[in-house]
């Protein structure tokens, strides 16, 4: 594995703790978006190992259909995928992101995070 993809494997594996920790500490906004961002980070990581090109975008649904994740998979990403901007930007919603997401999703989210990289982990192996 390449330092660069090596990176940007790790930082996803430091993510989804920090998605776990802050789900323990009632940040569920924060866990909701360290979730995605350990899913993004993840699929760059295989994406620049497969394709050695990394697409600089938050559109983890079209770096998934790159990489050939299988349909169940690219569904659970598919709720994922508006988190990015839901949890950064008070004015996407009717809440602000603090207010806006509760307990059960952030568990959701972190575990399609959990199986998204779970599924990955064979391919960055």
């Amino acid at each position: 594995m390449g330092k660069e993809v090596e990176n940007w494997w790790k930082q996803a594996q430091r993510d989804l703790i920090s998605a776990n920790n802050s789900l323990n500490a009632k940040d569920f906004y924060l866990s909701a978006f360290m979730s995605q961002q350990a899913v993004e980070k993840a699929l760059k990581a295989v994406l620049i190992k497969e394709k050695k090109e990394l697409f600089k975008t938050h559109n983890i649904s079209k770096i998934a259909k790159l990489l050939n994740l299988p349909d169940n998979l690219l569904i659970k990403i598919a709720t994922l995928e508006p988190v990015y901007q839901e949890t950064r930007y008070p004015d996407v919603s009717s809440k602000i992101p603090a207010e806006e997401f509760e307990e059960k999703d952030a568990i959701e989210f972190l575990s399609i995070a959990e199986e998204v990289i779970e599924w990955l982990k064979k391919k960055i192996n």
